[in-house]
Formats: structure tokens, sequence, C-alpha cells
């Protein structure tokens, strides 16, 4: 059954080189696996996501993929003080002083990574 399957994410590249080290200089994150042109990045819980070259990288207004974290506005001051620009968007809900938009009972933050993907950060308050 897929319900019981982890599920893991792909994040869509233009120039490889670029978003590898958007991600490993500005977000923290180590690199893994290099297979099929691209490269894995492992996350808690045995998650993981595929940064794979692509020329439809940026193309989605939607999130691509999010961290579930435990707390958003020390994860915006870490990312911030590495150089990640994070995006405001008018939203219903109150605003952290982070920037996070508390709402429906999570605390979320947005940011685009190198190749304009959204990625987001999100506290469950529940």
């Amino acid at each position: 059954m897929l319900q019981d399957a982890p599920m893991y994410a792909y994040i869509p590249a233009r120039d490889l080189a670029r978003a590898r080290k958007f991600y490993e200089e500005k977000v923290g994150l180590k690199a893994g696996q290099q297979t099929n042109g691209g490269v894995v990045y492992e996350f808690g819980k045995g998650t993981a996501a595929f940064l794979y070259p692509t020329p439809n990288a940026g193309t989605s207004q939607a999130s691509q993929a999010f961290w579930s974290v435990a707390d958003v506005d020390s994860e915006i001051r870490a990312l911030k003080a590495r150089g990640v620009v994070f995006e405001t968007y008018d939203m219903p809900g109150e605003r952290s002083p982070e920037g996070a938009i508390t709402a429906g009972g999570a605390k979320a933050a947005w940011f685009k990574d190198s190749e304009g993907n959204i990625m987001a950060l999100i506290q469950d308050l529940g």
C-alpha cells in the first residue's frame, strides 16, 4: 500500500551546479549519493529529496516541498544568516517578527531556491 511507503521529493534544477551551491552552502545540506545526473539529500526519519537537472525548474507557482521543523522562527534566523531570502505572501494569519505566518494550526515560511522553486518550512502547532 502506498499509504505505508515512504514518499520522497524531487527538486528540479536548470543549473545543477548552481542549485547544489545554494542547497549546500546557503541551506547547509550535505550531498549524498550522486545518481542519474543528480544528487540525493537525506533528511530525518528516512526521507530524502533528489535534486536533478531539467529545463522545467522554477515553473511551479506552488511549494515543491517542505521541511517539518520544531521552530520555524529559529530556522528562518539561521537561514537568513546564510543568505537565504524569504518570500512575503499576502495571506491571512498572524505574522511573527521573523516573517512566518501562523494560521490553521501551523506556522509557515517560504523561500525560493536558486532555480526559482518555492520551498517551505512548516511548524505544526497542534
